[in-house]
């Protein structure tokens, strides 16, 4: 039923045939080669003490060395080199062209609706700005509110007025938009 597999001495070394090297060319199949045991190293052996115990442990072989693998990698003098491509020189060179600049309009600015919250500044009014939208996974209205600081040249909105401010260049760290028209006067 099970395949019998020949057995050998513990203390029987390998051969040079039936360690497997390929340094010799010759490909040896795997079911011929037969198992080989381990053998006991001197940490592992039973502890005898006295002389009998210590001329039994010098009689112990050594464990076998393992062969020396081939290096990964080639030593750098060795290795293929690498030629660097050459780039053409350009016998006649392409006259510079300029293509003339798009008349383009300005993009459209942004514009919103708040409510004023506070004049204090000189020239600048904060702008408060409700958003509601609806949540993108669960489908319910949410309600924002952000803060704009905007610009006001003649200090005419007071708080409470409804305002439209429109996106303009930065004017200061936190002023980036400026006053386009009262919408409606706070009563």
């Amino acid at each position: 039923m099970a395949e019998e597999t020949p057995e050998t001495d513990v203390n029987e070394q390998p051969s040079a045939k039936d360690s497997g090297t390929e340094s010799e060319g010759a490909a040896v199949n795997e079911a011929e080669t037969p198992e080989v045991t381990p053998v006991e190293t001197p940490a592992e052996a039973p502890a005898v003490t006295g002389p009998e115990g210590a001329a039994e442990a010098e009689e112990v072989p050594p464990a076998p060395a393992e062969e020396k693998r081939p290096k990964r990698r080639l030593p750098r003098r060795l290795r293929p080199q690498r030629t660097k491509r050459k780039h053409e020189t350009a016998t006649a060179r392409k006259p510079i062209t300029r293509t003339p600049k798009q008349d383009s309009t300005r993009g459209r600015r942004q514009e919103r609706r708040g409510i004023v919250v506070s004049d204090k500044g000189d020239k600048t009014i904060v702008v408060s700005v409700d958003v509601t939208k609806l949540h993108p996974r669960y489908k319910k209205v949410v309600r924002r509110t952000r803060k704009f600081h905007a610009h006001d040249e003649q200090n005419s909105a007071a708080v409470g007025d409804v305002v439209r401010i429109v996106e303009t260049r930065p004017l200061s760290k936190t002023k980036n938009w400026r006053l386009a028209e009262i919408v409606e006067k706070a009563k």
